[in-house]
């Protein structure tokens, strides 16, 4: 049994608009997402900041190295998936400890179609935050608007 939040009676959003808000705040594969992965790690963090040049992302990895992440973009989905071991290992003389730990995650976000400038993304990790700039294409900025004279 699942609980559906309904809006006057209706499965659809009262305001057309909250779809589109809400698109962003949820995992493209995952939509009852709440921050925790099958293995009930936690999932960074991530903020996405849309203006008329670009969008913005920044996702909360502290810990990480930038050579552990790897971004792709297939098609209008990109994917932003880390791994990392650690390997610790003290000697005494009576006792040996060896601890070791696995991180990982991946992040999926669906962008709108024909509208990245593929060939110029850009990452950059610093400060336990990585931070992408993602251009729009020329052709999906938003134009001025234009005057049409009525004759």
């Amino acid at each position: 049994m699942s609980i559906v939040k309904r809006n006057n009676g209706s499965l659809l959003p009262a305001n057309p608009r909250t779809l589109f808000d809400d698109f962003f705040s949820r995992e493209l594969f995952n939509w009852g997402n709440n921050n925790f992965s099958s293995t009930l790690t936690t999932l960074p963090s991530v903020n996405i900041r849309e203006n008329t040049e670009n969008f913005e992302v920044e996702m909360a990895a502290p810990g990480m190295e930038k050579q552990d992440f790897e971004i792709t973009l297939e098609g209008n989905v990109l994917t932003i998936s880390s791994s990392r071991k650690n390997q610790k290992e003290e000697k005494d003389e009576n006792y040996i400890r060896r601890e070791f730990s696995y991180q990982s995650f991946q992040r999926s976000i669906e962008l709108a179609e024909n509208v990245v400038d593929e060939d110029h993304i850009e990452a950059k990790y610093e400060n336990g935050v990585l931070k992408l700039n993602i251009p729009k294409s020329e052709k999906a900025k938003k134009q001025a608007p234009r005057l049409i004279e009525v004759q």
